[in-house]
């Protein structure tokens, strides 16, 4: 397999684009987090663009999205918002655009349905976080930092209705084919777009080439097993050509998508049999956290943690390799 290769050798500066190949077109927005952008990116459709995910809620963004629109468009309108998947930083200001511009909203039905759901969902719910996080060892005084309220500060009113894409699904835009490759894990029904005439996909946070998307499990259902639910997303992604140029929601467009899927489906891997070495004795997922991290997490970086340990440790009780006791309201974990 070919090593990573990153052809484009600078990032669109803000408010600016880059051509990538025929009308695509790549854009940066701001994140306020650690990882500090959102790739977003313009697909030309004869007399307009489609949009393909929309950065989070700010004036800022909006600015940022009003110079795009001045100088970037070539004075054509916007036809279509496209979104990927619910975090914040895809759909954020999905809302706000097809207000802008009169246009429809096109995700699938999980994630649309999702956002309406944690869009309705008041900030100042707690109720399962206490005993989710009690369950994984979090102590009592850290509870409060646990906590993840409503996506209303982060993403933009929602319309009530929109275009439904579901996996295999075939997006006519500038005479050619965008088909949908549903994947999971990262969240719960993530919308990737491959057109074949190109070779291009736009992956969303299913692919990375630098870090890798957060799998992590939550209140809402703590047994999933996400994990695995992404690791065959991967594979699916195999079929497509090596050759494929990637177009991520962060860090720079690839190539190299085989290896790159491979890398990662290993470092999971990795962890898993991390995990299975450690708890010979019986371990809390909290126990666990500087063995997969190497080093301490705190607030919102312990909550992330913790969800994606609980998605390895779920991961390995639905392979039969872990068993799950509670005890004084408290989950431990010892290999089979």
């Amino acid at each position: 397999m070919s090593e990573l290769m990153y052809p484009v050798n600078k990032v669109p500066e803000q408010g600016q684009t880059i051509e990538l190949t025929d009308g695509v077109k790549w854009l940066r927005m701001p994140l306020f987090l650690k990882l500090d952008h959102i790739n977003l990116y313009l697909i030309k459709d004869g007399d307009g663009w489609f949009v393909v995910d929309t950065g989070l809620k700010s004036s800022k963004v909006q600015k940022l999205w009003e110079s795009i629109f001045e100088t970037e468009l070539e004075g054509l309108p916007i036809k279509g918002i496209i979104v990927t998947h619910l975090h914040p930083d895809h759909v954020g200001q999905a809302g706000w655009l097809s207000r802008r511009w009169q246009v429809g909203i096109y995700m699938t039905q999980a994630e649309f349905m999702g956002t309406i759901i944690y869009m309705d969902t008041p900030s100042s719910r707690t109720d399962e976080y206490p005993v989710f996080f009690r369950n994984a060892g979090v102590p009592e005084d850290e509870l409060s930092q646990m906590h993840v309220g409503g996506l209303d500060r982060l993403v933009e009113p929602m319309p009530r209705r929109y275009t439904r894409l579901s996996d295999n699904d075939c997006l006519a835009i500038g005479g050619r084919e965008w088909r949908v490759i549903v994947g999971y894990g990262h969240s719960p029904e993530h919308a990737c777009l491959y057109c074949e005439e190109l070779n291009v996909l736009i992956s969303g946070d299913q692919v990375l080439p630098k870090i890798t998307p957060n799998i992590s499990i939550n209140s809402a259902e703590p047994d999933a097993n996400l994990l695995e639910s992404y690791l065959e997303s991967l594979e699916k992604l195999k079929a497509l050509p090596e050759a494929t140029f990637v177009l991520p929601a962060h860090n720079e467009p690839f190539t190299g998508l085989h290896k790159r899927l491979t890398d990662i489906q290993l470092h999971h891997e990795k962890k898993l049999d991390m995990i299975i070495a450690e708890c010979k004795e019986p371990r809390l997922a909290v126990d666990l956290l500087g063995l997969l991290f190497g080093r301490e997490l705190k607030g919102t970086e312990k909550m992330l943690g913790l969800g994606e340990c609980l998605a390895h440790l779920n991961c390995l009780i639905h392979r039969g390799r872990l068993v799950r006791t509670l005890e004084e309201e408290q989950h431990w974990y010892k290999t089979i």
